[in-house]
Order: structure tokens, then sequence, then C-alpha cells
């Protein structure tokens, strides 16, 4: 399949390097010295130009592509890329947007524009910061068939009880696998004689109910649930995740320190309690009773102030913090001076994106840890090497590097053990090493 990629930034890129096994892909971008290194770094087309030209579309032979992805930073210039080219091509157009007012728009009127499919990196990053919010310990989490199925990534900290036992010992739920470890740079298909240590980043997949226990019985003392919510900064990220937190129930806090802004929000969160202040005010975070907060999302426009917002929470006694970052390069960084949780909306734009380029060969996707490692679903076809066979034998067939996490057979939860066998019409869930994704996918 021919895919164009309008906008060489962290999110084209991204989309790129995701691709470029598996697709024809051109990448277009107006900056010559982006457009120099890609051709260099990636199996890709590399063309300098301007994505809303008819000019540059037809060198870049837009009538033959199947997909084009328009991922500029400028909005506008986005919806204007897949207006041109539906006057030239039958290709399905998706379009990254920052503003929910204008998905609400698009999806008010499905088509209008000429954009098949827009993804608002804004609601995605409020999405994934309420997601994240919800377990202890959590770095990632997402759900799978439906709901029926969770996938959760978490820390171990140097006190949790976890340390230095086995997965077989750590092993006590009814329906979890533990499919991978990160440690540092290595990553680890877990195995029941796999040692969990301090740091090491630790992927289950199972039932939402088990993955909720593991979450607490890894953290010490054992976590409450989720309910003091602070969110600093009425960004339009800081916006959604109250809104996002609303609609679950929750009547979160909200710091802004501009009056305007502060008064806009008041009046669209009726559920949300605004307070007016300099969130680095030691003295009004204490007044406010902010130290008491089970969570504290940092979402102000600047990298650095919500380090410096995350630091402080944590030196308040704030358990844990989640702080939103545009510069993926800092995420390291963050997260080891004490930031919990740093979120980069481009990357979660990134992944929704591929999700939907992946859907004629997997029903949900989610990528781990700056796309080491991916857990897939689909749906098992009777050609699959998985059909018929006990797990222990039909993943013969498949590379290192590949866990079956879940299968669901007619809405039910089956936890994969070596014996079981794989049906066609199963749902199976798979954490597999992202280097020998293609190789699974093809064949799955």
């Amino acid at each position: 399949m021919r895919v164009i990629i309008v906008g060489a930034g962290e999110v084209g890129r991204s989309i790129a390097s995701n691709l470029e096994q598996s697709h024809d892909v051109v990448v277009i971008d107006r900056n010559p010295d982006v457009v120099e290194g890609l051709t260099y770094s990636l199996d890709v087309l590399a063309l300098q130009g301007d994505g809303t030209e008819l000019g540059t579309l037809r060198a870049a032979d837009v009538a033959e592509a199947s997909l084009v992805i328009a991922c500029t930073d400028s909005d506008e210039s986005n919806v204007v890329v897949c207006g041109a080219v539906k006057t030239v091509s039958d290709a399905f157009t998706i379009a990254r947007v920052r503003r929910r007012t204008l998905l609400e728009t698009w999806e008010g009127s499905q088509g209008a524009f000429g954009v098949d499919f827009m993804v608002c990196m804004d609601l995605l990053t409020a999405q994934a910061i309420f997601r994240i919010s919800g377990l202890p310990a959590t770095q990632d989490v997402d759900t799978f068939v439906g709901g029926l199925v969770r996938m959760a990534e978490f820390e171990i900290g140097p006190d949790s009880p976890v340390v230095d036992t086995t997965v077989q010992e750590a092993d006590r739920y009814d329906s979890l696998t533990f499919a991978g470890v990160f440690r540092g740079e290595e990553m680890i298909v877990a195995t029941g004689d796999t040692l969990l240590k301090a740091g090491d980043r630790v992927v289950v997949i199972g039932s939402p109910g088990s993955v909720t226990d593991f979450a607490d019985d890894i953290v010490t003392p054992s976590a409450e649930e989720t309910d003091e919510i602070v969110i600093v900064g009425a960004s339009e990220i800081g916006f959604q995740a109250a809104r996002e937190f609303e609609e679950h129930g929750y009547r979160p806090r909200l710091i802004e320190q501009d009056h305007d802004r502060a008064r806009e929000v008041a009046e669209a969160l009726p559920n949300t309690l605004v307070m007016e202040s300099d969130a680095t005010d030691t003295e009004f975070l204490a007044r406010e009773h902010v130290d008491e907060a089970d969570v504290v999302i940092a979402a102000l426009d600047g990298d650095e102030k919500n380090l410096l917002v995350s630091l402080l929470a944590h030196r308040l006694g704030v358990d844990r913090t989640i702080a939103v970052i545009e510069n993926l390069e800092y995420t390291e960084l963050f997260e080891t001076v004490g930031v919990d949780v740093a979120i980069n909306p481009r990357e979660e734009t990134a992944e929704e994106i591929v999700r939907f380029t992946r859907a004629e060969q997997t029903e949900k996707v989610a990528m781990l840890e700056h796309d080491r490692a991916e857990v897939i679903e689909f749906e098992v076809g009777p050609d699959s090497v998985l059909a018929g066979e006990p797990i222990a034998a039909a993943t013969t067939d498949l590379p290192d590097g590949v866990v079956i996490g879940a299968i669901s057979r007619s809405g039910d939860l089956m936890t994969p053990r070596g014996e079981t066998v794989i049906e066609p019409g199963d749902h199976v869930v798979v954490f597999a090493d992202a280097t020998v994704l293609e190789e699974v996918l093809e064949a799955i």
C-alpha cells in the first residue's frame, strides 16, 4: 500500500518508521534538512515541498496512494491537505488536529473538509491521562476486546513486595499473564524464572480485576482508590483532562493562574473546582491541601514548568505525578528525576494513527516504551499458525519475543496456558517485540 505522510515532525517520523517495512511510504516536508535526514535514516521516499499544493502531491504520486496522513503542526494545513488530496485522488485521508472544537465540527458533518478520519491530539492525551491515573504505579494502560482484557505496564519500586521474586512466585492471580519486562535498554520476555528487580517495568495482560489486584499488591502500602485529582494548568490538555474525569464521575480540582482562562473553564466544567493561583505558590498549595491529592497532573504550556510543578508536588508529599511533555527527548529525564509518568501528546497521536493503518490486520494496537514493543488484538482466522493447536506447539512457529497474553472466546475470557487450544474466531491479545512484529502479523 502506498502511504503519503505530510509533515515530518515527531508524529510523522514515528508513523513513517512504523510503516516503512510493510508499506511504500512517501514523506513530504518543507524543511530541506529534515528531508535529507529522512533519506538517510528511513527506508522512505522523502520529498521537499508544501503538502497543501497539488503539484507537490502529484510529485508524490498521490493518484496511486491508498492513504494520506496529514500531520503537520498546523490544524488548518492538515485539513487543507486532505481537501486537496480529494480533488485528485480516492485515497483515504487522516488529519491530525489539536483543537477538539475542530474535531466536533467534523464529527457533526462526517466527511467534511475532505477528511475521512480525524485524530485530536489533546483529547487523546487527556484520555491517556485518565487511564493511567486509575491504577497506582502504572506507566501505561489500555483495554482490549471491548474492555474484557486490560494491559498495563507498572514500574516496580524498591519497596514493592515483588522485588527479588520470580514471575512464578509473583503470579497468584486467576486471569493474569506476565508478558514482558523492560530493564533499562533491555527487553525481557517474561517466563516463570524471570526475576523481578527494583526499577523494572513489568507488562501484564489479563482481566481488569486481576490487573487491579496486581496493582494494589505491588504498591507499599496498598494503594487506595484514586479519588483526589489535582490538575495544574487549564491548557487545552488540562481542560480536556478535567472534562474526562468529570465524565467518569470524578470532581477534580484545577489550578489556573490566568484570570480570564480560569473563569472560562469554570463556566465550562460544572463539577470541577477551579482555583485561580500560581501553582508554584507553596503557601497556596498547603492551604488548599494539595499534598493530600492522590495524583497531580501537570498540564501547563511548557515542559520546564511541568517538571517544576511535578517536583514541587512530590516535595509536598503527593504520591503520584503525571506530566505532559512536548519534547519527547525529555521523557527519560523527567522520569529519572522523579516524575512518575511523562506523557507526550505527539506519541499518543502517532500510536492512534498507526492503530488505524493496521485495522485490516488487527483489532487494536498499543505501543510500549516508545514502540520497543506492541500489544495487539486480532481475530484468529482458519489459516493462522495459532488455529487448532495447543499454544505450546503453535508458538514454535512464531519468532522469539512473543507472548500470548489473553484469549476471548464468545465473550468469555480465557487465561492462556501451554495446553490451551486456540480456535478460529477467538480474539487473542499478544505482546510482541517491535523488531519481529511484521513477521508476527504475517503468521497470524
